[in-house]
């Protein structure tokens, strides 16, 4: 994961940073604005994201102890010219993660918001009480919400028939 994780967070923030002024029109406070930018990115990260996973699930499940690593593993998919392979549960993945970034964004921002409304302190001011308050509600919600689709994906990603892609390969 530790090959997938930089990249795909690289490219995950790089997008939401370029989207997110265009979409909320350089207003900080429009809510479809960091949606939509977080869609976006969400799409883009998950191209980069979806065939590490795939690897590390494929790995997971035991058929790992027939190759020598991770980079052994890669090598004999690119070999075998199942590339495809990496991506099968990519649309799987979208459509459990632009709906998990959906809720994430927008319930972070309204837990944000009523948590500074009910502060005594400024209504401008943000402290981490009230960042991890509303982050752990948004995150309890949006688990809820998105697990289904998460153990969906999982078997996309390690099913042995990878749409038809030499299934004597992954059956090995």
């Amino acid at each position: 994961m530790g090959l997938s994780a930089g990249p795909a967070h690289t490219v995950y923030f790089s997008v939401y940073e370029m989207c997110k002024g265009t979409f909320s029109r350089h207003h900080p406070n429009i809510l479809t604005g960091h949606v939509a930018a977080g869609v976006f990115a969400t799409v883009a990260s998950d191209a980069v994201f979806t065939s590490m996973d795939m690897v590390k699930q494929r790995l997971k499940l035991g058929s790992g102890s027939l190759y020598k690593g991770v980079l052994d593993y890669v090598r004999i998919v690119l070999k075998e010219k199942i590339f495809g392979a990496f991506y099968a549960s990519y649309r799987t993945t979208i459509l459990m993660n632009a709906p998990f970034t959906t809720i994430n964004f927008a319930t972070y921002e309204a837990a944000k918001k009523g948590l500074l409304g009910v502060s005594l302190d400024s209504s401008s001011d943000e402290r981490l009480v009230v960042h991890a308050t509303a982050g752990a509600a948004t995150g309890a919600l949006v688990t809820d919400v998105t697990t289904p689709l998460h153990v969906v994906k999982t078997q996309f990603s390690v099913r042995e028939d990878v749409h038809s892609y030499k299934a004597q390969f992954f059956s090995s």
